[in-house]
């Protein structure tokens, strides 16, 4: 009862006579109260569904009402190892507050996305760079280094293996850089396109690789000068936009976008 009050900003008295109002009309109780809490009866199991279905009712009939006019199509690009609940955090922060909006979504890698905007076949990206643009909004920064499973002797193998990703960009020049920086033989014994394929090559001491800090878990660790190895470059998130993009669809998804990387 004192959650469902904060929720509804009520006191929690206010929210338990509203609750007896409800069993009042009912004619029968909704909550078994008990000495851990409360459970629903069963007239409260079938009821909760429906009143779910009439605040949702309620809730898009208030958005339709208060949408603003923008409308038109956007196309976004968002990185495909971007987590879900980031994404449709965007997506719906967007979509209801200006539904008339239609979106094309690229899910892809996001090594594509620059010449994506230049040629105009994206109006906004997400992607990652390690120098940004002047005309970029940096969302996020992640510093990068060479990673190694624990439980596995992978730095005393020669040549040493590495994990690379197979795409074109500059998490592979800077990895490849710094192999040679380090005056070590190497071979590539794993490519991929996600972060996750690499992290599972070194999750399984198949290999080394270069991730960001926030792909480090308790089994890996980073490698540094006491292990031959240089300090990595740091990755920046940027928000890029087509050139010449302009108008209010625009300005109000890079909004949401920057919304949603600030929380």
């Amino acid at each position: 009862m004192t959650e469902a009050a904060g929720r509804i900003f009520r006191s929690q008295s206010a929210t338990s006579l509203q609750i007896a109002r409800l069993e009042q009309v009912l004619g029968a109780p909704v909550f078994l109260r008990h000495g851990r809490g409360v459970r629903l009866t069963r007239l409260g199991e079938r009821l909760l569904p429906v009143a779910r279905q009439v605040t949702e009712t309620l809730s898009d009939t208030l958005r339709t009402l208060t949408a603003d006019s923008i409308h038109g199509t956007l196309r976004l690009g968002i990185p495909d190892d971007e987590s879900m609940t980031t994404l449709a955090r965007i997506i719906g922060d967007f979509s209801r507050a200006h539904p008339l909006v239609e979106l094309e979504l690229t899910c892809a890698l996001s090594a594509g996305f620059p010449a994506a905007l230049a040629r105009g076949a994206l109006d906004l990206a997400v992607y990652e760079v390690q120098h940004p643009p002047v005309s970029g909004d940096v969302l996020r920064q992640e510093p990068t280094s060479w990673m190694v499973s624990r439980r596995h002797d992978v730095l005393g193998r020669d040549p040493l293996p590495v994990a690379l990703f197979d795409q074109d960009c500059w998490w592979q020049q800077a990895a490849l850089d710094s192999l040679q920086a380090s005056g070590r033989r190497y071979r590539v014994v794993c490519s991929s396109q996600s972060v996750l394929g690499v992290s599972a090559a070194i999750e399984a001491g198949m290999a080394i690789g270069l991730l960001g800090q926030s792909s480090l878990t308790p089994t890996l660790r980073c490698l540094g000068q006491e292990d031959g190895f240089d300090e990595m470059p740091v990755s920046r998130l940027i928000l890029g936009r087509r050139p010449g993009a302009e108008g209010a669809a625009i300005d109000a998804m890079a909004a949401a976008i920057r919304q949603a990387f600030a929380g």
